[in-house]
Formats: C-alpha cells, structure tokens, sequence
C-alpha cells in the first residue's frame, strides 16, 4: 500500500508542471458563461498627467462593445496633459456618447487636457470643491545657455529649415522662433476653444469669459457653463443610473491585480500632480 502511495507521489511529482501547464489551459480555453448578474455600469478613472490615452482609449472602447454596460461614468482628477492624447480620449469619449451615456465627474482637478477630455459627455458634474477650465494652451523649454557655459560645453548643429530649432533649451529663442512657436500655440487654442464651445453650447464669441486658461470654483464653472451640476460621485452615480435607465445599478469591479496597480500607480501619479499643477502641462 504504502509502495502504491509512494509511486502516486512520485508520477505526480515527475508530471507537475505538465498538470499544471494542462489545467492553465483548460481555464484560458474554457467558454465563459455569462454572469448570473452582469454588471451593467462601469467606472473609467483618468488621474495624473495625460501623457498617453491608449489605456484610457482601451477601456473606453471595452465599455461601448460591452453589451451588459449600460452607462460609463469617468471619473477625472487631472491637471491636464500632452495635447494628442487628451484630443484622443475625448474623441473616444464623444464615440461613447452614441451608444450609451456617459457622466465626467470632476472628483478633484478637471483643468486643461483633462477638461477637453471630459467635454463629450451628457453630463458633467463637478465634487463641490473641484478645480475646473483652464482653457488654453503652454509651451516652455529651459533656457540652460548660461549653465553650458560655466561647465563648459557647447552645441554642435547642422540643420536644414529656419524653425528646426524652434523651442531649443540651449540658448535663447530668436523672436522669429517665438513668432513661429505662438502661431502653433494659437491654433491648438482655436481647436480647444472650437470643440470646447460646439460640446457644450456656448458662444465661441464669448469664449474670453469661459476659456483664456481661467480657473475656476465649480460655482463659477456652472455660471460660465462648463459644468452642468454640482454635487458627489453618489449624484454622479444616480444621475447616470437615471440616464441609462438601470433599475437596479450594478457597477463593475476590478479584478485584485487591477486595483493593486492601480493604487501603486496613484501614490507617483499625485506626488507628480501636485508638481504639475503649476500649469506646466501643454494642454
């Protein structure tokens, strides 16, 4: 008996990994059967800098093939970003928008990059003690001229077009360049303006009253009409409840190596915002 148990453990030990390698496949390759109560809306966070929308863009396109979700509501604390993919997000969001509703709420800061991300939706409400707007666009580069000079170092160049170095830190900007770097600042504003006005219904006339990087309190925001609502991520959650027309709200989870990566990304994210929000970002 005792022999039979030993040759039991020893096969088993032998075969393992081949067990192992059977039994991962058999998981992966099993059909999934749908959930007995699907959820039917989901929660998408934009937080930190915009420095690339492929995640958010992924997750926005997962929630508008996904037949059980009904509504998406995106939950925004960001200073704002790079210019392609804050104009991507909120692409994908007025994408969205056709298939099923969708709410921004402003948890915390909703300003420039983020704000143009987030001007799609049906809905925007803002927490009461959210920052909101900074319509408008910066560019900067460090002038390190001086500092090359006292290490001692200097620039070697060859180049083909007058603006090629257009935005160089290694010495100051000829008025010429700046011309040039202004003129691509002025039409990013003119798009951000434009689309900011056909989103939410306002006057492009008047935009000097509601963009011209302004910063508001989200009173201020709904008086100038960049914000719908005031109020909580519950109101939030109720009014897309309401506009999806789910009785019975059952919100998607994340999986546990979701929300371990998500918490160890936001701890950098927000030490980096607190730095960014000095209106340091492109858009």
């Amino acid at each position: 008996m005792f022999k039979t148990l030993g040759n039991i453990i020893k096969w088993i030990g032998q075969h393992f990994l081949g067990m192992l390698f059977l039994l991962i496949a058999f998981v992966v390759l099993m059909p999934e059967s749908a959930p007995l109560n699907p959820a039917n809306l989901q929660k998408i966070d934009l937080f930190g800098p915009i420095m690339d929308a492929d995640a958010i863009v992924e997750q926005i396109e997962k929630a508008q093939k996904d037949p059980y979700i009904k509504g998406v509501l995106l939950n925004v604390n960001s200073p704002g970003g790079a210019v392609p993919p804050s104009v991507e997000i909120a692409y994908a969001v007025k994408e969205l928008k056709q298939h099923k509703p969708v709410i921004a709420y402003a948890s915390g800061i909703m300003a420039s990059g983020s704000y143009y991300s987030s001007i799609y939706a049906q809905k925007i409400i803002a927490n009461p003690g959210a920052i909101v707007g900074s319509i408008g666009v910066i560019m900067e580069s460090a002038n390190v001229e001086e500092l090359m000079d006292k290490i001692g170092i200097k620039t070697q160049i060859v180049k083909q077009g007058t603006y090629k170095e257009a935005g160089t830190p290694t010495r100051e900007w000829t008025m010429q360049e700046r011309t040039e770097l202004e003129t691509l600042t002025r039409d990013i504003y003119a798009l951000f303006v434009q689309d900011v006005a056909a989103a939410r219904g306002l006057d492009i006339n008047d935009s000097a009253n509601y963009a011209d990087a302004h910063i508001f309190s989200p009173v201020r925001a709904k008086a100038a009409g960049l914000i719908d609502e005031i109020g909580t991520m519950s109101t939030a959650k109720t009014q897309l409840a309401l506009l999806a027309n789910v009785k019975n709200p059952t919100w998607k989870e994340k999986d546990k190596l979701e929300i371990f990566m998500d918490q160890l990304g936001n701890k950098s994210i927000f030490k980096i915002q607190s730095y960014f929000y000095g209106l340091k970002a492109s858009l």
